[in-house]
């Protein structure tokens, strides 16, 4: 399946990530620096792609799905729950973009519980769908946990760009309305986030044209026709969290304005939340899932903080 399909033409976003014109709609940029060159989408998808250890199916749809990748070793395994992001549009990206990274933990000694989605333009995506597959997918992990030998009792989210909401989201769903169709009886306990250049705030984003999504997604996200359609799908309408949150945001990001992350810290510590934000210069977009990058070497270090992993020199080999 193909990482990037963005409107049916990948090779148009391949360009648009490789020119310092600005441009509209989504994963849109404002002009670089003159001394820095961002990683495209095609630097990273054109590498050899890494492999899960096992596919679960949540649902009957070819989007219900989740990649496991195992560490050696019997376990149980220390586990990161992975969003990939895509503008919340499957046309745009699936989880096989976060291979690299989810390969980089799982030869860290880490398990990855690589999540998938219906994107808001596929059947029964938007709302409730999007946010529904997002939740059932997580909850998957306790049904099947037992199987791969996973360690439930202290998971960390990890997600990028729009998955950096659905992350933080699933953090907050245990502050979401019992009216809320979202609402669930025991969604899984997530105990810390890691935000990778994402987009917390969808009544902000709603908000900025200058942000690579768009503003149009925001609405088929959210739904119409409600009285408050934010009110459990935005992240900063379910502050606080009681969940500690960690953002990580490259300084010359083009597609995701850095305010909404500066704004969202502000918002989630101000309402009581341990919220803290990692500027890493020299970086963009695609930088932060590139496990080479000082920006990925940064959220990994985070997330193997959280799971009490030791951060190795030499990652162990498979």
């Amino acid at each position: 399946m193909n990482p990037l399909r963005v409107l049916g033409a990948a090779a148009m976003i391949a360009a648009a990530l490789t020119t310092a014109s600005v441009a509209k709609g989504p994963l849109a940029m404002s002009e670089p620096t003159a001394t820095f060159v961002p990683l495209t989408w095609p630097d990273l998808t054109k590498r050899p792609r890494p492999a899960p250890d096992a596919t679960v199916s949540y649902g009957e749809d070819s989007m219900q799905k989740v990649d496991v990748w195992l560490p050696r070793g019997a376990g149980p395994h220390p586990v990161v729950v992975m969003v990939h992001g895509g503008c919340w549009q499957t046309k745009i990206a699936d989880r096989t973009l976060m291979n690299w990274v989810a390969d980089d933990l799982r030869r860290s000694g880490v398990a990855v519980w690589n999540i998938d989605y219906r994107g808001v333009d596929r059947a029964g995506g938007g709302y409730p769908g999007t946010f529904m597959d997002a939740a059932n997918a997580a909850d998957q992990l306790l049904v099947s946990a037992r199987e791969y030998n996973l360690d439930t009792k202290h998971v960390v989210a990890v997600g990028h760009s729009a998955g950096g909401h659905l992350a933080l989201w699933l953090a907050a769903r245990s502050r979401l309305p019992a009216s809320s169709p979202l609402h669930g009886a025991k969604p899984l306990n997530i105990a810390h986030v890691v935000s990778l250049g994402g987009l917390p705030d969808l009544e902000a984003t709603a908000a900025s044209p200058d942000n690579g999504c768009g503003t149009e997604v925001v609405a088929k996200l959210v739904g119409t026709g409600r009285r408050d359609p934010y009110a459990d799908t935005s992240v900063p309408r379910l502050l606080p969290l009681g969940v500690p949150q960690s953002l990580v945001n490259g300084r010359e990001d083009r597609i995701i304005p850095y305010r909404m992350a500066t704004d969202y810290v502000a918002r989630a510590t101000t309402a009581g939340d341990r919220a803290t934000l990692t500027t890493v210069p020299n970086t963009g977009h695609v930088e932060l899932v590139a496990p080479e990058t000082a920006a990925w070497r940064t959220a990994k270090r985070l997330l193997l903080e959280q799971l009490g992993v030791p951060d190795r020199q030499l990652d162990i080999a498979r």
